[in-house]
């Protein structure tokens, strides 16, 4: 084992945007029953670190991979690029009006007649633009079309944010 590796080779997929989420899995269980720290506990007091470090790498290599925002944010890092910080890449000016009108759409909804409705709604429309920024994400990065990736990112990240805050307004009207 090598925590030297990417996730992506350190569990055994191919470096791609789309990977399996099955093959995550099983691949992760196999890993965690190689390398949980029970199977080092007679071993040496280095072999006991280096298998919390191995179990602790591999743990946020599954929640990044499993992650598609996660994901493309680690992508582009393997590319030097990094998108967790303040970027000072300018956002499409279209799509801010469109998220701003997205959040005053948040904010109607306990005044509407059915606000569950309205949630579901305004999920569904939420989660189909981010399928389709995954989708020109894929595309961007497969096409090294890094600065492309790089806003697109930017935007998945915007709307990420409003599915948590929908889901916070869900949980809030039924309480």
């Amino acid at each position: 084992m090598d925590i030297n590796k990417n996730f992506f080779e350190f569990i055994g997929l191919p470096i791609s945007f789309y990977i399996d989420q099955s093959e995550l899995a099983d691949r992760s269980l196999d890993l965690q029953k190689t390398l949980h720290p029970d199977r080092y506990a007679h071993l040496s007091e280095r072999e006991q670190r280096l298998s919390v470090q191995y179990m602790s790498y591999l743990n946020e290599g599954v929640a990044t991979l499993r992650s598609p925002l996660l994901r493309a944010q680690y992508l582009l890092l393997l590319q030097g690029i990094d998108t967790t910080s303040e970027s000072s890449t300018p956002i499409d000016p279209m799509f801010l009006m469109q998220q701003m009108e997205l959040r005053e759409c948040l904010e109607e909804v306990p005044d509407q007649d059915d606000p569950f409705e309205a949630l579901e709604s305004l999920l569904a429309e939420v989660m189909s633009m981010l399928e389709a920024l995954r989708n020109k994400f894929a595309q961007d990065y497969q096409s090294e079309a890094f600065a492309a990736a790089t806003e697109t990112v930017r935007k998945m990240q915007f709307l990420e944010k409003l599915v948590v805050e929908i889901e916070r307004l869900e949980d809030k009207l039924d309480g």
